[in-house]
């Protein structure tokens, strides 16, 4: 039965370290995670902000205030994901502070706005550096992957004791906005809102040379960037791109195609990077992915577009990315979770359900570790059956382990509302849930494989990666978990039972 475990980590507050390097509130945090232990929880998860450690110049890390955390939360017996957080905090959903990348790679951008995500307008995304500058030595002689690896190179060295000690379990490497592998399509701060469509984010001067490249190479030089697809908050039937069928055309089919390529490619190689770096520890590589499930129910699938998922109904966008994940031993982690389809605006044409289980098909055929998040901030038992399910779709297997599973599930977020007595006593039978009703277990060789890091194997040429657009049936998943956390009249007696002091 152990084999149907499933770890949660919980995220930690993102501005738990603050903009001065400083461990914020040590005493009060620890209380907080001797509760989270007393509930089984196997680990917590925290960004490890660049544009904190090296704040003060290239090269000049100062990861003391992570290593005070990181001890503090080993004390507690807890577990650790961290996520290498190359992006601003702030302008996206649940940003509650602002955590921008490191003053001297903004100055680059002073004299060279272009290293920044643009839209066709010309506004420039400053949270993350557009992919067009990954092999361009501009930052004090360095590439933005150059950045990027001896980053993580750094954070190996400094930490050695405590991968020795295998306190990490994961290092997601963040590959764009929000920490995700997309484009920055859906910036809240330039005023975009649920459910627009997004731009493409394509139009720096990096970017555009490379598709006038790309479209020469084709044999099409009069080809361009598309120019017609709208604006953030349109609908896809706004837009000529989208509502007059652009994307379908020769000329739609090759952006696209070009413009998602370039995404997998920028993930392909800073995960070479972090393999290198944590070559030998045993700890899995992940990646994030994010949820777009607004529009997948329309034949656009507008919003995934912009955000550089290449998915139709006839075409897998996500296959290829796990495919490429593959190389690296890395995990794909996926948002959404806790979401239904009843519970989303029917104008949005949202399919959070579809969705997941198409993901998660095409990552398991492609014998890649599943990991999810939920989205958004829920502590209700509807989520938490939904999360439940989606975990392990097919239930619980007796007879060793399931045929599907996620490796593990981080959870959004610590704070004084999970703590709140009556959140946090469904949330420790959400806890119980997802380890199968199995005794909770500091060492997870009893739930899944621990193995030092091998070297990626051999780069997958992307004609071979983009075999796996092809659509399949996605696998089959329960109405409902199994491992349930209760319904209406567990609710109903929580209601009483809230109302009694010593409880």
């Amino acid at each position: 039965m152990m084999a149907n475990y499933v770890p949660i980590y919980v995220m930690l507050q993102l501005d738990i370290i603050t903009n001065d390097n400083v461990l914020k509130d040590k005493a009060g945090l620890k209380k907080q995670l001797m509760q989270l232990q007393g509930a089984g929880v196997d680990g917590v998860m925290c960004d490890v902000w660049w544009g904190i450690v090296e704040s003060k110049g290239p090269k000049e890390y100062d990861w003391s205030a992570y290593k005070e955390l990181f001890q503090l939360v080993q004390e507690c017996k807890l577990k650790m994901q961290v996520v290498m957080s190359f992006h601003q905090c702030g302008g996206n959903v649940g940003d509650v502070v602002n955590i921008p990348i490191p003053q001297w790679v903004l100055d680059v951008g002073e004299t060279d706005p272009d290293i920044f995500y643009t839209n066709r307008a010309g506004t420039r995304d400053i949270e993350y550096l557009t992919i067009g500058v990954d092999n361009q030595p501009l930052f004090r002689g360095r590439t933005a992957i150059e950045l990027y690896s001896d980053y993580m190179k750094s954070f190996r060295e400094t930490m050695s004791d405590l991968f020795e000690a295998e306190f990490f379990t994961d290092i997601e490497v963040g590959l764009g906005p929000a920490g995700e592998l997309r484009y920055p399509s859906y910036p809240q701060n330039q005023g975009w809102v649920f459910p627009g469509i997004g731009e493409f984010q394509c139009y720096d001067k990096y970017l555009k040379a490379d598709f006038k490249e790309a479209a020469t190479n084709a044999g099409h030089p009069e080809w361009e960037l598309p120019d017609d697809a709208g604006v953030y908050n349109d609908t896809p039937d706004a837009t000529a791109f989208f509502g007059s069928k652009g994307y379908l055309s020769e000329k739609g089919k090759f952006f696209l195609t070009w413009y998602s390529n370039k995404l997998i490619i920028h993930g392909d190689q800073i995960l070479d990077e972090a393999n290198k770096a944590f070559l030998g520890c045993k700890v899995k590589l992940a990646t994030k992915i994010s949820g777009i499930h607004w529009w997948y129910k329309d034949d656009t699938h507008a919003a995934e577009l912009t955000a550089g998922y290449y998915n139709l109904n006839d075409r897998d966008g996500y296959r290829p990315i796990a495919r490429m994940l593959s190389r690296h031993y890395g995990a794909f982690n996926f948002t959404c979770l806790e979401m239904k389809d009843s519970e989303q605006d029917a104008a949005a044409k949202s399919g959070p359900q579809e969705l997941v289980q198409q993901v998660f098909s095409g990552v398991k055929r492609e014998e890649v570790y599943m990991a999810g998040e939920n989205a958004l901030e829920r502590y209700d038992r509807v989520a938490y059956n939904q999360i439940l399910l989606n975990v392990r779709p097919n239930g619980v297997s007796k007879d060793g382990p399931p045929k599907l599973k996620m490796e593990a599930l981080t959870y959004l977020r610590l704070g004084d509302e999970l703590l709140k007595k009556a959140n946090f006593r469904i949330f420790k039978v959400f806890v119980q849930k997802l380890h199968a009703d199995q005794p909770y277990t500091s060492d997870p060789r009893n739930y899944t494989t621990v193995v030092p890091l091998e070297r990626s194997k051999p780069e997958i040429p992307i004609d071979e990666l983009l075999k796996a657009t092809e659509m399949l049936e996605p696998f089959p998943f329960d109405d409902q978990t199994d491992m349930s956390v209760g319904g209406a009249l567990n609710d109903f007696i929580d209601g009483f039972l809230n109302k009694i002091p010593f409880l």
